[in-house]
């Protein structure tokens, strides 16, 4: 193994991964790490016999991503990064994500104490069928107005933080975080709706926001597309908030906004076990379309 990683070897094997199996195999985090760095973690790289990657894994807090070239695999290279996984864990639990519930994690992990622990569906809708022009009802003093960069970082992250603490990932982030994200191709704050009361340069407080995302063709989502997606990125309600129907206000503008964009689908992530949200998306049109598996290993008993 490896330390640091091949970066351009390693994204040529992500790109096979994602080719082979029609899904994407880390997730956006793990990779904008692999490629920009950042605090903490580990990436971890094995190699086949001519020095080329032939597995990666990165590892984070507990949570880890594992995947082998599609044309290595059954040959030990998986177990291998899955022990050294296990050894910079220590007496700490460790958390697997199998992107796409494949056959091939169960048969990794499932023998070496993991069980499945979490599910994460990936929704999506066609847009042929929205309002293109929405004019939700928001209480007089609100007013949605597009992401400032620069100026609205630091509201949006307590909002996102209130709103989403009881998330593992996502209200934790940081303004490194975001900044990474808004120096991505995709980012667009035209895509990025905020909902202010007052004036948000003379003392106005953030509501809730909807951030959208064009994936474009290639790995869509997760999975591997022909054409480009919209996706619901991140939707977000301060609990201060709640009550005064600016969920639905928010979705209805940001899937106009992708429907404007030419864009014929859209997607988005929530946990199988968060039953309120997956009945109100089916309710908006989405259905089931892949899942997310993390798999849990509890640490060893001394």
């Amino acid at each position: 193994m490896s330390a640091p990683p091949d970066v351009d070897g390693v994204l040529a094997l992500l790109r096979a991964a994602t080719a082979a199996d029609g899904v994407r195999p880390v997730s956006e985090e793990a990779e904008l790490r692999l490629q920009h760095g950042g605090p903490g973690g580990h990436d971890l790289v094995v190699r086949d016999a001519d020095g080329a990657p032939a597995g990666y894994a990165r590892l984070d807090d507990g949570t880890a991503e594992l995947v082998v070239h599609p044309g290595l695999r059954r040959r030990g290279h998986g177990t291998t990064l899955l022990r050294r996984l296990l050894e910079l864990s220590g007496d700490r639990g460790l958390s697997i994500w199998a992107h796409g519930d494949l056959p091939g994690s169960a048969e990794l992990l499932a023998p070496h104490g993991f069980d499945r622990a979490r599910v994460l569906l990936q929704m999506r809708r066609d847009l042929a069928g929205v309002d293109p022009d929405p004019r939700p009802e928001l209480p007089a003093d609100v007013r949605v107005l597009p992401f400032r960069p620069g100026r609205d970082e630091e509201a949006w992250l307590r909002v996102n933080a209130r709103a989403f603490a009881w998330h593992p990932e996502q209200g934790r982030m940081t303004r490194a975080d975001l900044e990474l994200r808004e120096a991505e191709p995709w980012f667009d704050p035209a895509g990025f709706l905020m909902a202010w009361r007052g004036d948000p340069d003379g003392g106005g407080a953030l509501l809730g926001s909807h951030w959208t995302k064009v994936h474009p063709p290639g790995s869509v989502g997760g999975t591997a597309a022909d054409e480009a997606i919209g996706e619901v990125y991140v939707l977000g309600v301060d609990p201060d908030a709640q009550g005064l129907r600016l969920g639905r206000a928010l979705t209805d503008l940001g899937l106009a906004h992708l429907r404007g964009r030419g864009l014929g689908q859209v997607l988005l992530y929530v946990e199988e076990d968060n039953e309120a949200a997956v009945r109100l998306y089916e309710k908006r049109g989405f259905s089931r379309f892949a899942v997310d598996v993390a798999w849990h290993r509890e640490p060893p008993v001394s």
